[in-house]
């Protein structure tokens, strides 16, 4: 691992014909971030920051999302996966403790096929294995012909509600519209792009029978689109892994409770140490 400080900037850095922007900062054991949709790596900065004191963290916007220009085509999860193995390529990272929240939960199962002996400890945050359902698969592929015609709004629209628990809606207005001006910044081709690759990826149930890490799955009880008993049926079925379901948080949890998250986060760090 490289010696001495990394320092928070956001830089692009071209991969395989493609531009991303990342932050990286701290020093010590790497932590590598996989955002959730539709969102950038903003949704960590605060554990980020917390964690740089005595980790090296790394979070990017995938391609389309927030500075990381759209690529061609539809997004898959393991252009995701080999984005995050060529960012810790480029800073001489040999493993990391992988957190992925909801489709950087599927970028990371992408990771573990791809490229297991990169993953020093997995968190699988707000996520599932299980494909989409051929009607799933449809709306988005209808939702993306509309944010197409009619921009980001129509994703801020679908998503936003059902990102969010209800104790976020009802008492932290000011998140609700930050995350939707965040939402609104991302370019329409990208947020198309990655809603047909979310569509698109691989049934992953297989993949967690190939974990062989450490692996905390959490999620919060207020999440309409992971509920908590599927995500302690996905810690189930890992070797090992333990289940965190956070409360009064959503599908977002370290933006909606996040002393708790980061606490939980640490402490998952803290086994691994």
């Amino acid at each position: 691992m490289p010696r001495g400080r990394y320092h928070w900037r956001a830089v692009k850095l071209r991969l395989a014909g493609g531009e991303i922007e990342y932050s990286v900062g701290g020093r010590g054991p790497v932590v590598l971030f996989l955002h959730a949709f539709p969102l950038g790596a903003f949704m960590w900065e605060q554990a980020a920051s917390d964690l740089e004191r005595d980790h090296s963290v790394l979070r990017f916007d995938c391609r389309g999302f927030a500075g990381s220009p759209p690529g061609d085509g539809p997004l898959s999860m393991e252009r995701i996966a080999d984005d995050a193995a060529g960012l810790l390529d480029h800073f001489g990272f040999g493993q990391a403790v992988v957190v992925g929240c909801s489709m950087g939960g599927y970028a990371a199962f992408a990771l573990v096929r791809r490229q297991p002996d990169r993953l020093r400890g997995l968190l699988l945050q707000n996520t599932r294995a299980t494909p989409d359902t051929p009607e799933l698969r449809a709306s988005r592929a209808l939702l993306a012909e509309q944010v197409l015609r009619e921009g980001a709004a129509a994703a801020a629209d679908a998503f936003l509600p059902r990102l969010l628990g209800e104790t976020t809606r009802r008492e932290r207005a000011a998140l609700v519209s930050a995350l939707r001006e965040r939402i609104l910044q991302n370019p329409p081709r990208g947020l198309a792009n990655a809603l047909l690759g979310l569509g698109a990826r691989a049934d992953s149930r297989p993949t967690l029978h190939e974990i062989r890490v450490p692996t905390l799955v959490l999620g919060g009880s207020e999440d309409a689109l992971t509920p908590p008993h599927e995500i302690e049926a996905l810690a189930g079925a890992i070797a090992g892994a333990r289940c965190v379901i956070l409360p009064d948080a959503g599908h977002l949890p370290s933006l909606e409770t996040p002393e708790a998250y980061q606490g939980a986060l640490r402490a998952f760090l803290a086994e691994l140490r």
